[in-house]
């Protein structure tokens, strides 16, 4: 597959840091504490985190920046709208950090009530929270603006504890947090070095070579081999404010592949329109949506309407309802 075959002149750069290597370890074993609100510590399959795919110079100075700290021991918050990047770039700290032998664990605070936060942290008289799991290594903490503030002075006083004791028995733990706003608030008494990920609308040279990365990984996964995007669903691409941020480009692409088999992936699979288009009504979209549901699903199973049926969870017959209703003929997908 040539997913970058009609995308324009760029050139997919799949980099990091210049003055960083990139070797990467990651512990394999999950571990969690009482009610599984324990830390997860990141392993299992193996990717290269610490490498990045960056083509502007707005996301290039975000890796940048957080390389540099990463040879520090300050404690970092990477703040930014979700879906940006920051958890990705927090899991590559890890690999650039001096702390890249130890453990990479994982807390996501949004969603826990605050003593779900303090158990996942801290750990009870049955299990070590993931502070303590993530000795020697990094602690990674997802959403600290949700961090209850009876625990922010808690955390802290932990922090500072470990920079005043240099005879410790147990190695430190060093945290890096994602945040959006009030983050940056989460260690009160602590110095903090802040790194800000920008928007994708803000960093546009990167929308089209992540999007050829998206088309190539979600085409392996379904075994498909699409030629690339059209020249409308590349300009949709670049004008689409991408409000969800990478991980909505993630999404369209992923799906986008899944209705388009093997074809060009189109404007309409990307569930993109160009301005100027014409608002469907609602009908019309779903009926639309339909059509190209169905036609992807008989391309990929070659015309093969119980095989299709299977792949959409439906009753045969129910989906050959749906078949003609949205007027495809499936014998035209059938070599």
């Amino acid at each position: 597959m040539k997913p970058a075959d009609n995308l324009g002149a760029w050139k997919m750069s799949e980099t990091g840091p210049s003055t960083v290597g990139s070797s990467h370890r990651e512990n394999a074993a999950p571990r969690a504490g009482a009610n599984g609100t324990s830390g997860r510590e990141v392993g299992g399959r193996r990717r290269r985190a610490d490498r990045m795919i960056v083509a502007s110079g707005e996301f290039q100075h975000a890796v940048d920046l957080a390389a540099g700290l990463a040879r520090s021991s300050d404690t970092v918050v990477i703040s930014g709208p979700e879906g940006s990047g920051r958890r990705h770039i927090a899991r590559a700290f890890h690999g650039w950090s001096p702390q890249s032998s130890g453990p990479l664990v994982e807390v996501t605070l949004a969603g826990l009530t605050e003593f779900e936060q303090g158990q996942a942290l801290f750990g009870d008289s049955k299990s070590e929270g993931a502070i303590a799991q993530a000795s020697g290594g990094i602690l990674v903490l997802l959403g600290a603006e949700s961090l209850a503030l009876s625990l922010r002075e808690r955390l802290a006083d932990t922090l500072r504890g470990q920079q005043a004791s240099a005879d410790s028995t147990r190695p430190a733990t060093r945290i890096v947090a994602t945040a959006g706003a009030g983050g940056s608030d989460a260690f009160p008494g602590v110095s903090v070095k802040s790194i800000a990920v920008p928007a994708l609308a803000q960093r546009k040279e990167d929308i089209l070579p992540l999007a050829a990365h998206f088309l190539a990984e979600f085409a392996s996964e379904e075994g498909v081999d699409p030629v690339g995007f059209s020249g409308d669903a590349t300009h949709a691409l670049l004008e689409n404010p991408w409000v969800g941020n990478v991980r909505e480009l993630r999404a369209r692409v992923r799906e986008a592949v899944r209705l388009s088999g093997t074809g060009a992936i189109s404007v309409e699979s990307l569930m993109l329109a160009n301005e100027g288009d014409e608002v469907l009504s609602f009908k019309e979209a779903k009926r639309a949506f339909e059509t190209r549901y169905v036609e992807g699903l008989l391309r990929r199973c070659s015309g093969n309407i119980s095989r299709a049926a299977r792949l959409a969870k439906k009753d045969r017959k129910d989906f050959y309802d749906v078949i003609r209703r949205t007027g495809v003929e499936p014998s035209q997908f059938r070599s």
